[in-house]
């Protein structure tokens, strides 16, 4: 759908005239630009210049997103503005030493930080943006992850990843030309990132039914159309079509206004994410590097499994007080790790009387929780079809993930969080 169309969901939220499927309130983005064209060269500081920001910018890079496309934004952007380039060497982290060291550059007064490149550098840019009190901007390079229009930041401190608080960019620009060009892995991590929406979407639900925890519709509906293409068109992705590639950028994109709008990554992380997360802190040294799309693309086949299980059900699930406790959490994970999983897990673990109250509300509303749940999933098999069909990792096995560490994710990455999941629901099933 092209931004002129006044049907777009993108435009309406741009203008703050997204009706919310619920409740019919407008919904709006804090984002001022979203642009998506085939080519953007020659454009940029127009792009930039139209957000009226100040003269003075830092264009933030690494050595590949600065071969990519930093080059050409710099020298577009400093026939208009004063412009500091800082280039972050080679395949920098999103931890808070580099945030320092991104900070310790920068100018005390600049009127906007400028991030070339993709999931790391845009975190680490809203951080230092959020630092220097100023907006930012992103040219992406690589269409790998949901975050670019999201409130937040993933961010390492003391060898642990956590979502930070930050700020939307004020200007998000996507030249599909360029994404097109980049890295396979990353097109299909961006894809990865993409075909969880299914299952993040059933285990918010259930928490909502089971539990009463709030959920709104709105960041899937926006994404639907979008996302259908998408998925039906794996293949041609992969093979360069700028129409899919649109496809998936836009589905990227809402997917990060639905997390703003929803106040946390709600809609697009739950249980796959945590599998995810395990994986992240509890992997041997030597294990391969993956892309975290890459990763959730594997778990989220794991949670459709999981879900196509329970959902099979006919006869209500029944469940039972929680086994683990804090002795258990605290020896898995050791001593100062396992202490902050504990006091994320347990307010979600179930007494007597608690499970007791579950199994009532199974008992009366199992069928029409079973039928909404299943209106939003997609199964497992269709799921690996779509990633199969952009030659995406499918199974543990494709990331050189062990089975048994796998295992233990599927036991243990439920404790790591306080979101309930259907990895909650199926732990505490009665044999």
């Amino acid at each position: 759908m092209p931004a002129s169309d006044p049907g777009d969901p993108i435009a309406l939220l741009l203008a703050g005239q997204y009706p919310d499927p619920q409740t019919g309130e407008r919904l709006g983005a804090a984002a001022r630009s979203v642009v998506i064209d085939d080519s953007l060269d020659g454009r940029e500081a127009e792009l930039v210049a139209g957000l009226g920001l100040g003269p003075r910018l830092a264009v933030v890079a690494d050595d590949d997103t600065y071969a990519a496309l930093g080059r050409r934004v710099e020298r577009a952007l400093g026939a208009r503005f004063t412009v500091q380039r800082v280039v972050l060497g080679h395949a920098p982290h999103a931890d808070t030493a580099t945030i320092a060291r991104l900070v310790a550059v920068l100018p005390e007064r600049i009127d906007a930080v400028v991030a070339v490149g993709s999931g790391t550098l845009n975190d680490l840019c809203k951080m230092a943006a959020i630092e220097r009190g100023c907006p930012q901007v992103v040219f992406a390079t690589a269409p790998s992850m949901n975050g670019y229009t999201s409130l937040s930041a993933s961010i390492t401190e003391a060898g642990l990843k956590r979502s930070v608080r930050a700020a939307t960019p004020v200007g998000v620009f996507f030249d599909l030309g360029v994404l097109a060009a980049a890295p396979r892995r990353l097109i299909r991590a961006g894809l990865g990132d993409s075909v969880c929406r299914p299952t993040a979407q059933a285990d918010w639900l259930l928490a909502h039914l089971l539990l009463d925890r709030p959920y709104r519709e709105a960041p899937f509906t926006m994404l639907a159309g979008d996302e259908a293409v998408l998925f039906s068109q794996a293949r041609a992705l992969m093979a360069g079509d700028l129409e899919v590639m649109r496809h998936l950028v836009r589905t990227l994109v809402l997917s990060g206004f639905g997390m703003t709008i929803s106040g946390g990554s709600y809609p697009a992380s739950q249980g796959e994410h945590l599998l995810s997360h395990y994986i992240d802190v509890m992997k041997p040294p030597d294990l391969p590097e993956a892309f975290h799309g890459e990763q959730i693309g594997v778990c989220a086949l794991a949670m459709a499994r999981l879900q196509d299980r329970i959902l099979a059900l006919e006869a209500p699930p029944v469940v039972r007080p929680t086994a683990v406790g804090r002795a258990e959490v605290l020896a898995h994970f050791g001593p100062e790790r396992g202490e902050a999983c504990w006091q994320e897990f347990a307010p979600k673990r179930l007494d007597h009387a608690r499970a007791g109250e579950l199994n009532a509300r199974l008992v009366s509303g199992w069928d029409a929780m079973r039928a909404r749940l299943q209106a939003v999933t997609l199964g497992a098999a269709r799921m690996t079809a779509v990633l199969a069909a952009a030659g995406a990792p499918v199974t543990p096995a494709d990331l050189g993930w062990s089975q048994p560490l796998f295992d233990d994710a599927i036991v243990h990455a439920r404790e790591i969080r306080d979101r309930y999941t259907f990895l909650d629901l199926a732990a505490d099933l009665a044999p």
